[in-house]
């Protein structure tokens, strides 16, 4: 490759704006919109991309000036943190979303649902193995441009340094170095690596060794070397471009791999399977959660805490649904079973084994379930087929991302068509009494994700952090993969239903199917947001421990100086076993203990304008236990 691409788009070539003239002409335009007051922030995709980031964010800042408000795209890895010195407000908050996960995701149930899951066939796989041969693909074909340059780079370095090294040697060497990359890429610039990134090079070079991978150790030290500067001055500048071209190409390798690969194959929950997730399920926990949130206001307390954006797998009322799954696996899995039972039929044995394969009938039905309408008809022909066009069009687009039986370079038209055929058949009118029992058993999955979806919303209002509220996602969005999430919304009715200036009654279940709820909690703490903007900038995250009788509690507390506001929001509805999910309650018997700073005051509820007085427990009455969720502000 003579030129740096989008990733592995070969029609999309890089600007080299690390080139102060291409900078200036570059973004003419954009500094002119800033600086006439059209624009006041700026969103940069794909920050780790560039020859140097830092470099080009300190031109951005000292051009925009200081109040301009910048962010980056940018996907940090678990435990990982944007520098410190990069003059920006925060990420895009992709990482939000992994933290969301901690809080609406049963851990404790997901061995149900990998044991069926496993049980379907090729997934038995080690998900380590499984992250291996993904980003294996993606170093030895998608990329592999990028990796025979850098290799003939390390080559001409060796020589240089009196240490030829075979070029199959230094390939070798370096493949596994892309592959055991843990992060997206380092940050080194011209005058050599951080000491942080010098400490995570050597990790990687550790981890090689302990998976025991054969690799040349002098071609693993010799690229080590490279990297951090240890070479002779004769060869320090092809040094520079060697660490230059191998932290642009870390990063889409981990994308590609990853977001684009993994997540596609990788089937066991889809809600999971989302930008900025790990590749590794974690340990589901709720004090993770509060962790996340407390180190978000330490570090990055302006930075945007997004759910749904145009590059997510699926919209964020999807992936809440989809969570609940969690909660109740054995209703899931022996749904699954029945499906697949009633749908036999349209399974095609093709030369190279089933179509649809057991692993991607389960990805049908999950998908499937996460982007049906709450008020799904399925006697209504018009929407039926309007719902049949989006779904094929992702399930294309998930097959050849998979890259398994079918690529977008080398399609299986055989067995696309077949599986397409399939998932047609599902919203076929001589098979709709399947697609009727479908929406009524994932009718508890549809509720409890309603809940999950004011949970997550209130929660991403009142946390640290900017809420992103994407096009349209004031109401419902259970887009799938892009396109789909970029389809126009209706604006129209979105704003009509805002002007009516209705508060929905809270415990109307009607309400939680229309959207009404979600879209007036919306509007009413935004208010609230813009009328004590020094509490949500600058307040503390205080993590409260709520207990009920009948079920799980997410709380805590925003507190700046007098001023405080308390939220708690209910998890694992579906969970509870009840007969109907919604609308939720906090549960009877809800006690919450509270710190200093938050007894002994008197707090209004947001919703109900009813006036509570606290000491250093707080006690719910009847009436606020049966509320669905509960925010109070300090009066």
């Amino acid at each position: 490759m003579s030129y740096r691409r989008f990733f592995e788009v070969t029609g999309l070539a890089g600007v080299r704006v690390e080139d102060k003239a291409v900078f200036e002409d570059s973004h003419r335009l954009i500094l002119e919109l800033v600086h006439s007051g059209a624009v006041q922030g700026l969103r940069l995709d794909h920050i780790d991309g560039l020859a140097d980031p830092k470099g080009y964010l300190d031109w951005l800042r000292e051009a925009v000036g200081p109040d301009c408000y910048i962010v980056v795209e940018k996907i940090l890895g678990e435990g990982e943190q944007l520098p410190a010195d990069w003059p920006v407000s925060g990420t895009t908050g992709y990482e939000f979303i992994a933290a969301l996960s901690h809080a609406l995701v049963d851990g404790k149930k997901l061995d149900v649902l990998q044991s069926a899951y496993e049980a379907l066939g090729e997934n038995r796989r080690d998900a380590e193995e499984q992250l291996r041969a993904a980003k294996l693909l993606m170093v030895s074909r998608n990329f592999e441009g990028e990796v025979s340059v850098l290799v003939a780079l390390a080559a001409k370095i060796a020589e240089q340094a009196g240490r030829p090294t075979p070029e199959s040697e230094l390939k070798d060497a370096l493949s596994e170095m892309l592959i055991a990359f843990p992060v997206y890429r380092t940050y080194g610039t011209p005058e050599g690596l951080r000491a942080d990134d010098k400490v995570l090079l050597d990790q990687v070079i550790e981890a090689i060794g302990d998976a025991g991978h054969a690799v040349s150790i002098e071609a693993l030290a010799l690229i080590t070397g490279i990297l951090k500067g240890d070479v002779p001055s004769s060869a320090e500048q092809d040094a520079v471009t060697f660490r230059t071209k191998f932290q642009q190409l870390t990063g889409p390798i981990m994308a590609k791999s990853i977001e684009d690969t993994l997540f596609f194959r990788h089937n066991l929950l889809l809600g999971l399977n989302e930008v900025g997730a790990e590749p590794i399920q974690p340990d589901f926990s709720l004090d993770h959660f509060h962790e996340e949130m407390r180190i978000r206001k330490e570090r990055q307390p302006k930075g945007i805490s997004g759910t749904s954006t145009h590059d997510t797998k699926r919209g964020e009322d999807a992936r809440a649904r989809l969570y609940a799954l969690s909660e109740a696996p054995d209703v899931w899995t022996a749904a699954v079973e029945d499906w697949r039972e009633t749908n036999a039929k349209a399974v095609r044995q093709l030369p190279d084994g089933p179509a649809p394969e057991p692993e991607v009938e389960w990805m049908i039905y999950q998908a499937l379930a996460g982007f049906l309408p709450p008020r799904f008809d399925a006697d209504d022909e018009k929407t039926v087929e309007q719902l049949k066009d989006r779904f094929l069009t992702y399930l294309e687009k998930a097959l050849r991302e998979a890259k398994l039986r079918t690529d977008w370079g080398d399609s299986n038209e055989a067995y696309e068509k077949a599986v397409l055929s399939y998932a047609s058949h599902l919203f076929s009118q001589d098979n709709r009494d399947f697609l009727k029992g479908f929406t009524e058993t994932i009718k508890p999955f549809i509720e409890a994700g309603l809940a999950n979806s004011l949970t997550q919303t209130i929660i991403k209002l009142m946390a640290p952090g900017i809420p992103d509220i994407y096009q349209g996602s004031e109401g419902f969005d259970f887009s799938l993969v892009d396109p789909d999430n970029r389809r126009e919304p209706d604006y129209d009715a979105l704003s009509k239903r805002l002007a009516e200036g209705r508060k929905p009654d809270a415990t109307d279940v009607s309400a939680w199917y229309d959207g009404s709820v979600k879209q007036s909690v919306i509007a009413t703490l935004l208010h609230l947001r813009q009328t004590a903007a020094d509490l949500f900038n600058e307040g503390d995250y205080v993590p409260l421990r709520a207990t009920s009788r009948s079920g799980n509690l997410v709380a805590f507390a925003r507190v700046h100086g007098e001023q405080a506001v308390l939220v708690v929001v209910p998890r694992f509805t579906l969970a509870r076993g009840a007969d109907q999910v919604l609308p939720p309650t906090l549960g009877s018997g809800v006690t919450i203990e509270l710190p200093a700073e938050l007894s002994d005051k008197r707090f209004q509820n947001v919703w109900t304008e009813d006036q509570i007085e606290t000491s250093h427990v707080l006690e719910l009455d009847a009436t606020a236990e049966e509320q669905p969720f509960l925010v109070l502000r300090t009066v």
